[in-house]
């Protein structure tokens, strides 16, 4: 028996086959200092997966949605000043009916108290309509889709509530148009994508 013999059971061991290099049989060959590592380590993270398609994914408020959020703002804030107006109106509306002869006809003072209702009527409405533009533009940093179809059907109530006030130092035409815009902004799809984000 020979020492290089392959059927001697108590001779060497044949060589394994492997990548040539040092080390042991079977490891990949050593790279030079400083160089990526192939294969070892953990696996490369699989892409993240987006929702809604794999879209965009907004990280901060659209610039084009902030503007609704400010138009918003201002809208309710012409409708704090048009209450105002019609409180002061209210405040002299029986002045304003003496000095116009009303008193002492019961029909005319019966379409003055109407008028005086209708006045009472429209504080009240100016007055919700600017709670509710301060409440939506509150939930524009983290509120979901309703709060994007809420300022569409609240712009479109303000533009009804700005034919009524067309007469009332162009504070109805202002409010119109702030409506119209936030109509558009808000349907806008940077809007959309910005109220359905994923909230985690």
């Amino acid at each position: 028996m020979s020492f290089g013999d392959p059927n001697n059971p108590y001779g060497q061991p044949p060589q394994q086959p492997g990548p040539p290099g040092y080390g042991y049989p079977g490891q990949p060959p050593q790279q030079g200092y400083g160089a990526p590592q192939q294969g070892y380590g953990y696996p490369a993270a699989p892409p993240v997966s987006q929702p809604y398609g794999g879209g965009y994914v907004p990280t901060q408020i659209p610039a084009i949605t902030r503007a609704a959020q400010i138009l918003l703002g201002v809208i309710a804030l012409a409708h704090v000043v048009i209450s105002g107006v019609y409180l002061k109106a209210l405040s002299e509306w029986d002045k304003t009916m003496l000095e116009a002869g009303v008193t002492g006809d019961a029909e005319a003072e019966r379409y003055a108290d109407l008028g005086k209702g209708v006045v009472i009527f429209f504080i009240g409405l100016a007055a919700v309509f600017a709670v509710l533009g301060v409440v939506l533009l509150l939930q524009y940093a983290g509120g979901g889709n309703g709060v994007r179809v809420c300022s569409i059907v609240y712009g479109s109530f303000a533009i009804v509530s700005g034919i009524f006030s067309l007469g009332m130092y162009g504070l109805g035409l202002l409010v119109m148009i702030l409506a119209v815009l936030v109509i558009v902004f808000a349907a806008k799809r940077a809007s959309a994508e910005w109220f359905k984000r994923p909230r985690y």
